[in-house]
């Protein structure tokens, strides 16, 4: 389960906004120089975002979208993870293993700052100690630490291939191993992992394959759970994690090869995203990136989402099943029933074509129109087309994006007193940027992008009306369906 001010990142996406403009790729790229590797949980600190890699870099970024060079981490060694207690960021690092320079024998290190942020006054690192170590010899090798605090407890996982994933139990006031504490194994053939909690069930995510061959690494995202931290975690199939099952979470994806080092994100109001870097984005010459995806569940198991790609829709409220439309006269469509219906079966009756835009649209008004819902009909006053626009910025992996109606330059915007209209035309101002985010099921939350109210997002009221208003996660009035054209 993610604190309340950590967000977890782990192993690359990519940027590229001319790409995503003309591609419409699914997975939106991310803005900035997000070159990385193993990054650690990204924590929140001063109203900023941070994250560390190996060797000690690290990103900082404003909204998860744009992320840039950060303060570098003291200590170097590899993969990194970050948790906040009390008021100290704890941050978990080791030093050998891996195979490299110490071969396996490997020390997992603590050290802790009140603040990430450089030129903070609290900002600086003191070193507290080891928790977990390995001699060479054992079959484990102590790196690739994560951070768990759930029910109350707080808990480390860490390992790679060589051996096994193990779990010893920390003190949740120092990180400091609890004095009766022994590490545990419960799974083999992954590294990388991290761990969440949900629903009474305890997560275990892990990367499978190889890395660290650009596009050609297999890496890719695995999952067990269990009733405990301890295990034993099994897979969908019942697999033990102690033999190597895993039911996948995230593979390849558009450019982006080989995810791993899984972290979620919590952001609140029913949204869960995960950061990975990807081994190789293919449009950063090959480079190891940081991403970040949606994270839906099904039957109780985390799995990758998608952003809403370039596209035409039907935009269907959850709530009613009814279409976002503009609040025009109906237009019907020519059809003489009695010749349909009263033909013989072998008279051959001809298609009825689709409406036209023009005759839809040959009494809309020249100017503002309001939005609202009504009955899908395939009608042209009833499909959006919906467009990424990186280069007006985005939100934690998604980019904003303009919404329009097929085939104009018509835009959806926000307006005063929580109404919602088109204009006639997009002209890239704030109010016709949207942020469209996909929720745990599947769905997803449509909000204005550079709103002041970060809670307020499209919302039906009753069956026809579509407002800005609060969401709110356990309604299904603020959630909402792209249908593919």
């Amino acid at each position: 389960m993610m604190r309340a001010t950590a967000i977890r990142p782990h192993r690359a996406l990519a940027f590229a906004l001319s790409f995503i403009a003309a591609s419409g790729a699914a997975h939106a790229q991310l803005a900035g120089r997000p070159f990385i590797h193993d990054p650690a949980t990204i924590t929140e600190s001063d109203g900023r975002y941070y994250t560390f890699g190996t060797r000690g870099g690290g990103l900082v970024s404003d909204d998860g979208w744009k992320w840039v060079e950060g303060p570098v981490r003291p200590g170097g060694g590899v993969a990194p993870d970050v948790i906040k207690l009390g008021d100290r960021y704890y941050v978990a690092y080791a030093v050998g293993g891996g195979g490299l320079n110490g071969g396996h024998a490997s020390q997992i290190r603590i050290m802790w700052t009140r603040s990430l942020d450089p030129e903070s006054p609290d900002f600086g690192y003191h070193d507290i100690g080891v928790v977990a170590s390995t001699d060479g010899t054992e079959l484990a090798d102590a790196i690739d630490a994560a951070f768990l605090l759930a029910e109350g407890r707080l808990w480390l996982s860490y390992g790679t291939y060589f051996g096994s994933i193990r779990m010893v139990e920390l003190d949740p006031d120092t990180a400091m191993p609890l004095p009766d504490s022994k590490p545990v194994d419960v799974a083999i053939d992954m590294e990388a992992t991290a761990m969440m909690f949900r629903d009474g069930w305890y997560y275990l995510l892990g990367t499978h394959g190889t890395c660290c061959d650009g596009p050609n690494s297999t890496y890719n995202i695995r999952v067990g759970r269990s009733r405990t931290p301890t295990g034993p975690y099994v897979d969908n199939m019942g697999i033990p994690l102690l033999k190597g099952g895993g039911k996948l979470v995230a593979n390849a994806r558009g450019r982006g090869i080989g995810p791993g080092h899984f972290g979620l994100i919590d952001l609140g109001q029913g949204v869960q995203k995960f950061s990975m870097h990807y081994e190789a984005d293919m449009d950063r010459g090959g480079r190891s990136v940081l991403a970040i995806a949606p994270l839906l569940w099904r039957d109780g198991w985390p799995v990758e989402g998608e952003n809403i790609a370039a596209g035409t829709y039907e935009i269907e409220s959850e709530r009613s099943g009814r279409a976002l439309q503009l609040a025009t006269d109906f237009v019907r469509i020519d059809f003489d029933a009695r010749r349909s219906f009263m033909a013989k079966p072998d008279t051959v009756v001809p298609p009825v074509p689709d409406q036209s835009l023009k005759e839809d649209s040959a009494d809309w008004p020249d100017g503002k129109i309001a939005a609202d819902l009504g009955d899908y009909m395939v009608r042209p006053h009833q499909l959006w087309t919906v467009t990424p626009v990186p280069e007006k910025g985005g939100w934690f992996g998604a980019p904003c994006y303009r919404i329009t109606i097929a085939g104009t330059q018509r835009a959806l915007a926000a307006g005063p007193a929580s109404a919602v209209s088109t204009v006639p035309a997009y002209d890239g101002s704030d109010d016709q940027l949207w942020q469209i985010d996909q929720l745990a099921d599947g769905s997803y939350r449509i909000r204005p992008a550079k709103a002041a109210d970060k809670s307020l997002a499209l919302v039906a009221i009753g069956a026809s009306t579509p407002v800005l208003v609060p969401f709110d996660p356990e309604s299904d009035s603020g959630r909402w369906r792209f249908r593919h054209r």
